[in-house]
């Protein structure tokens, strides 16, 4: 699908793309140019591509699943970012973060988008949407401007994406202080997974708005910079933030290592506790369970007639000794 807008400072003109002279049109139309495309054909992105001169790797690059960069054409400069987005995924853990290219196609007079899915985050439908209500500031801007809100729109996501990752850490770390379970760590596993996923989004990402940043785009002007500037200054810090929820990650886990060993440190314990009474009590069963014949004299004490519960009492006296002992000593 196109759609077309023509704006200027109190007007934006909506356009019927219907053919490749519809968008010629549009483009020659007085005032900055907008095409959005969204999930197009093959035969509307070689449209697109004809009537503003885009390369065929540039559609290529949106189609395909490849880094966020920026990079200089004759007349125009493309730039590619990714949304990101936790959408429920198809393995064992709940959501993942499902990302979406959309390619940003700046010229001097005119700014193309292009995403070849439907939207799955409205970074671009509400900048959109901003314009024809003509709200904010961006009627009296140029295209590189309208290109910034779009950016900056899909670095804010970041944030939040980052908030949600940030409170799973937190829930999942208080679960395992208290009742540590395997499931557990397959959720801080798929956090692990998604900020892997996230990563290789957000480093490419910050070189690709760098380039806008230090006035290397010829069509990016002089006031914009300023801009792309300041969401350059908030990649750096969500890629920090992404390094320190990956180290807190690896800090949860060797929490549940750690409970896990010391879990079974306290079984061992017990069980090192009963092994421990029950020695002295088998040497004493051993002893007075040998046959050494029917002759009494082989085992006097056998004739005794109060032997079997000064045997046993003998057995509980030692019982409780080392259950006292343990007690102090802290194991039980």
């Amino acid at each position: 699908m196109i759609s077309a807008i023509v704006y200027d400072v109190g007007r934006v003109e909506h356009h019927t793309i219907e053919s490749e002279s519809d968008l010629r049109a549009a483009r020659e139309a007085p005032g900055t140019t907008w095409v959005r495309v969204s999930a197009p054909t093959r035969e509307e992105e070689q449209m697109v591509a004809e009537a503003f001169s885009l390369h065929p790797l540039e559609m290529e690059d949106v189609r395909g699943d490849v880094r966020p960069k920026t990079a200089e054409f004759e007349g125009h400069t493309f730039v590619l970012v990714k949304t990101v987005a936790l959408e429920r995924g198809e393995t064992t853990f709940d959501e993942e973060i499902r990302t979406q290219p959309t390619g940003l196609f700046l010229g001097s007079d005119w700014l193309v988008t292009v995403t070849a899915e439907a939207d799955r985050v409205d970074v671009v439908s509400d900048v959109w949407q901003s314009v024809e209500n003509q709200e904010g500031r961006t009627l009296k801007q140029g295209p590189d401007f309208a290109a910034y809100r779009v950016i900056d729109h899909a670095v804010e996501d970041y944030f939040e994406l980052l908030d949600t990752v940030g409170d799973t850490i937190e829930e999942i770390e208080e679960a395992i202080l208290s009742t540590p379970d395997e499931e557990l760590i397959e959720g801080l596993n798929a956090v692990r997974r998604d900020l892997l996923s996230f990563r290789k989004v957000v480093w490419p990402m910050r070189e690709a708005v760098g380039v806008l940043a230090r006035g290397d785009a010829e069509l990016v002007s002089e006031p914009t910079e300023k801009f792309y500037r300041d969401v350059y200054d908030h990649l750096v810090e969500i890629v920090d933030l992404t390094e320190t929820y990956r180290d807190l990650t690896r800090g949860t886990r060797d929490i549940y290592l750690n409970v896990v060993s010391q879990s079974t440190n306290e079984v061992m314990k017990r069980l090192t506790v009963v092994a421990t009474i029950f020695i002295p009590l088998t040497f004493v069963v051993g002893v007075y369970g040998m046959n050494f014949g029917d002759h009494a004299t082989n085992l006097p004490e056998l004739t005794w007639p109060y032997a079997y519960p000064a045997v046993v009492g003998g057995m509980g006296l030692v019982t409780a000794i080392l259950l006292v002992h343990f007690r102090r000593e802290g194991w039980l």
